[in-house]
């Protein structure tokens, strides 16, 4: 019997996040081997653990897997959360873009120089409720299902979920017209495995603070 994916990675959301919530949405079990410095990261890179260099990496079938999308995709495909079909697949890959567009501008707001922090707070705000958020609600009004497509839980449904609870947290009342992306949420969140994963103690980051950033900037020296 296969051992548990192992996720080497810092204590934090980062680019892992994605990674733990769709492992946990398809009821696999992981463990994590996190990172506390450089020199952890230096012997990763040393021993040919990273093919490019860098983390998130997933120890996963044998394989070491680096590049976040490439990880998320092959996890969709073993626990069937990929569609029944090529052009299910081109949805949810497209789908799964637009969620990935909104997430990086809500990742590197941390990163922003304080002095153009409330800008790129302002056009988050107003790309979520302008962009991203009303083409969501458009596609699951267009065929009135469960979920984003073929009436089947996938990956983008996980995905665009995690990005809602991200939302929220920057601003409650940016969800406030999309009652078809509540829908979802609450639909998402109540599957065992998620809700699970929601529960206080789980494997699940909390929002990043000041000494996450820290810790990130000493283990990867930027």
């Amino acid at each position: 019997m296969a051992g548990k994916p192992k996720l080497h990675y810092f204590d934090a959301r980062g680019r892992m996040e994605a990674i733990r919530w769709l492992l946990a949405a398809a009821g696999v079990e992981f463990e994590e081997k996190l990172l506390e410095s450089s020199e952890d990261l230096d012997k990763l890179r040393h021993d040919g653990s990273l093919v490019f260099q860098q983390v998130p990496m997933v120890e996963i079938d044998g394989m070491k897997l680096v590049q976040t999308r490439a990880i998320l995709n092959y996890i969709a495909s073993k626990y069937d959360l990929y569609g029944k079909d090529m052009k299910e697949r081109a949805l949810i890959d497209m789908y799964t873009e637009g969620v990935a567009d909104l997430g990086e501008m809500i990742l590197l707001l941390p990163l922003c120089p304080p002095d153009q922090k409330n800008a790129k707070l302002t056009l988050i705000q107003e790309r979520t409720t302008n962009r991203y958020l009303p083409a969501f609600e458009k596609v699951l009004k267009s065929h009135g299902q469960d979920y984003l497509v073929g009436n089947k839980l996938s990956k983008a449904d996980i995905h665009l979920v995690e990005l809602l609870y991200y939302v929220e947290e920057l601003d409650p009342s940016l969800l406030a017209n999309f009652p078809l992306l509540k829908g979802l949420k609450t639909r998402v969140s109540n599957l065992p495995a998620v809700k699970k994963f929601l529960q206080p103690g789980s494997q699940r980051k909390p929002p990043g603070t000041e000494k996450t950033l820290e810790q990130a900037r000493k283990i990867f020296k930027f």
